[in-house]
């Protein structure tokens, strides 16, 4: 597990994840999942089976559904019916409460800003292009989507690699620009889902668990598991591989590839990002 005996540190970067977290996208994938499900006399999806599914790529999602919904159709066609539905209704996808003020409060406060999801670029720019508003936010090179070609196969949410990216990609440029490397405990990750909390906390950043209120419901009582990254959503051979990978900071090692502990403190539930909380994060006032 991640060492814990120093607090976290000052937040220099925020790393967002999208789908039902800046977008209310996770509610229209709900919606053309149910549609389908319905035209083949099948009950709509459980909060238990998409709780499985939110911040993971596309193919493991997939397989996750597939298994449970046992449609008498093939692969293929699910596809062609869902591309259908969410080609109609992504384009009309809305930010949710609290994020424009968030992403200009950071902004404000010299924090710097990377974008990590899950999302390949197809539907990236279906849930995105028209809202030129909130992805100013974005530059696009610290924009990392899951179909990034520098992800390795089968290393998505919630491995910790699209995080370390979006920080790599946000180093870069610091570097470009003679300034010091952002470190992974001085990130703070937003996320929705489950397995996207765990990459956070995989990554050895700190994260903040914004769920949709189903989600919150599904996982009472768990709350401080999903925080500390232990409600076992990675994969045995991602511990092994990841486990003696170490990152030193100026309070000691953490480890990248493990998850936190219980009430460590690195991560916080918000229910909305309505009024975030700046102090909490020790993010410093607004500049002059």
């Amino acid at each position: 597990m991640t060492s814990t005996s120093a607090p976290p540190p000052r937040v220099r970067a925020a790393l967002f994840d999208m789908d039902g977290l800046l977008i209310d996208s996770e509610d229209i994938y709900t919606i053309v999942t149910n549609t389908i499900l319905e035209r083949y006399g099948k009950p709509k999806l459980p909060w238990s089976i998409k709780a499985q599914l939110q911040g993971r790529p596309g193919p493991q999602a997939g397989e996750i559904f597939h298994n449970y919904a046992q449609l008498p159709i093939s692969h293929e066609q699910f596809l062609t019916e869902q591309k259908e539905l969410q080609t109609k209704l992504f384009p009309g996808t809305k930010a949710l409460p609290g994020v424009m003020d968030l992403l200009a409060g950071l902004k404000e406060r010299g924090v710097h800003m990377a974008l990590a999801t899950s999302s390949h670029e197809g539907n990236f720019k279906l849930k995105a292009s028209h809202l030129g508003d909130m992805f100013q936010y974005f530059a696009p090179e610290h924009q990392v989507l899951g179909d990034d070609p520098r992800i390795p196969k089968g290393r998505g949410k919630p491995a910790p690699d699209i995080y370390l990216l979006a920080l790599s990609t946000l180093n870069k440029t610091l570097e470009a620009q003679g300034q010091p490397p952002i470190q992974p405990e001085e990130c703070l990750v937003f996320e929705d889902s489950v397995p996207g909390v765990e990459s956070g906390r995989r990554a050895g950043m700190q994260a903040v668990w914004c769920p949709h209120p189903e989600l919150l419901v599904e996982f009472k009582g768990r709350e401080p598991e999903v925080l500390a990254g232990l409600t076992g959503a990675h994969k045995d051979d991602e511990e092994e591989q990841l486990q003696k990978t170490e990152v030193e900071v100026s309070q000691g090692k953490r480890r990248v590839g493990m998850p936190g502990e219980i009430d460590d403190g690195w991560a916080k539930l918000l229910k909305s990002l309505v009024d975030f909380p700046y102090e909490a994060f020790g993010i410093m006032e607004k500049r002059a």
